[in-house]
């Protein structure tokens, strides 16, 4: 059984990603297809701008937030991007964590949970499926695409879903466990970073 990871791409205050997050881990648990799950804030990984002196992709990392970044990436087999959309793209926080690692990404599937107005973040998730796949990442069709975010937020109960997303939720799930078992024997074969 394997191990997914759903990361929280935004970190600034008063953000809606994180009981968006919350849901999402909720619904993950819930539908019983990853052995273990694990909520990845990015606010708490706190990774300055892009500081290695090396390549990512030959894995000598001199710099423990990266080592222990690479170690937390390492250890997931798929993951969910939960995502705002800002200026028609995604966060620079997102770009700088997925840019700190290569071989670590490499043949994992990948989810998106979008949020934000009208377009529900939907065109920062076009923008980034061509970061994802450059990584070997496969991005799966399903996705929950949350338009309007606030209305569906309280504060005492966080996100209430309705039954379109709950629906959208199961479906991508579904997806990423078939897709993370199917790219599991080329995921065995990547070597480990040699800075781990």
């Amino acid at each position: 059984m394997s191990k997914l990871g759903i990361i929280v791409a935004s970190t600034r205050p008063g953000r809606v990603g994180l009981p968006v997050a919350q849901w999402f881990d909720a619904e993950a648990r819930a539908h019983a297809g990853f052995a273990e799950i694990e909520l990845i804030d990015l606010a708490d990984v706190a990774l300055p701008f892009m500081n290695e002196p090396n390549h990512p992709r030959l894995g000598r990392y001199t710099h423990q937030h990266t080592i222990d970044w690479s170690a937390l990436v390492g250890g997931v087999d798929a993951f969910v991007f939960v995502m705002p959309e800002y200026n028609y793209g995604f966060n620079a926080e997102l770009k700088n964590a997925i840019d700190y690692l290569h071989n670590e990404w490499k043949y994992k599937p990948v989810g998106f949970v979008s949020y934000g107005g009208v377009s529900a973040g939907t065109r920062a998730v076009q923008m980034i499926k061509q970061v994802v796949t450059t990584l070997k990442m496969t991005p799966v069709f399903e996705a929950v695409s949350i338009p309007f975010v606030h209305q569906f937020v309280d504060e005492e109960d966080g996100l209430v879903a309705n039954e379109v997303m709950t629906a959208a939720a199961k479906s991508m799930l579904d997806e990423l466990v078939r897709v993370e078992e199917t790219l599991r024997p080329l995921r065995l074969s990547v070597e480990a970073p040699h800075g781990a």
